[in-house]
């Protein structure tokens, strides 16, 4: 029986134009929304499959402050079937930190009688960009780890990871327990049912303290690339820029001469 834990994270909505705050050390989602990563939707999917195959139940966890019970939930209702909240403030945690605490909820599960020998990590954080924590994690528990992989399954104490390479599709097979990060494309996330909702919404959450005192982020600020240029070429008015439309569209290929 695999019991998955599946981390997530409260990031902002990427659809709308991204502002950063004022110390420039994260993303202010104040006028954007905030919502899960793509990335880690389909981790959840994968930790949900994983869990159903298996006969065991996949646990979501998040560190961050009380608002983030919202993605906790959404979680839930899709699927999961329990909860874990390391209540903190998370732009005060860099990924060391963070691999840290997911360490703990692992060590402490475990000798609770409800062991995880999977979990499934965003392949990256949507707001910062770090690609650390799956890393650290598998450093900090002493376990096999892979990246950046879109499916996952488990067979006979093994998992098995597939994703693009860069010299094609590449599998990978792991011995239990390990670390494992995804990219998202490989499984479609599920739309929670009203039902899922409802259950979600009653659903108990563990809360912890975090275990120690951050170090903090080591970076020195986010940049925002600058505007792509773009122009503009009239190509005349009236009937009289039916000629240059045509030798454009051909140029184009949508029409054939």
């Amino acid at each position: 029986m695999t019991s998955p834990l599946v981390c997530v994270k409260r990031v902002v909505d990427s659809s709308s134009e991204v502002v950063l705050t004022e110390d420039g050390q994260g993303v202010d989602g104040r006028f954007a929304g905030f919502t899960t990563s793509a990335h880690e939707e389909c981790a959840v999917e994968l930790a949900v499959r994983v869990a159903a195959a298996d006969g065991g139940t996949a646990t979501v966890m998040t560190l961050g402050d009380a608002d983030a019970v919202e993605q906790l939930r959404s979680a839930l209702a899709v699927g999961c079937g329990a909860a874990t909240h390391v209540v903190a403030d998370p732009q005060g945690y860099g990924p060391a930190d963070v691999a840290r605490e997911i360490a703990a909820v692992v060590r402490d599960h475990e000798a609770a009688g409800s062991p995880h020998q999977l979990v499934l990590l965003g392949n990256d954080a949507a707001d910062t960009g770090d690609f650390q924590v799956g890393i650290r994690l598998a450093y900090e528990l002493g376990w096999p780890v892979v990246n950046g992989v879109s499916t996952v399954s488990v067979s006979d104490g093994e998992v098995t990871a597939s994703g693009a390479g860069p010299d094609g599709f590449e599998t990978y097979r792991l011995p239990l327990p390990a670390v494992v990060t995804i990219l998202e494309g490989g499984v479609e996330p599920r739309y929670p049912t009203v039902p899922g909702r409802m259950k979600a919404k009653k659903a108990p959450i563990e809360e912890r303290e975090p275990t120690g005192e951050p170090v903090g982020p080591s970076r020195v600020r986010l940049v925002l690339p600058p505007p792509s240029a773009s122009s503009v070429q009239v190509l005349g008015e009236g009937a009289g820029a039916a000629a240059a439309v045509v030798d454009l569209f051909e140029e184009l290929g949508v029409l054939a001469r």
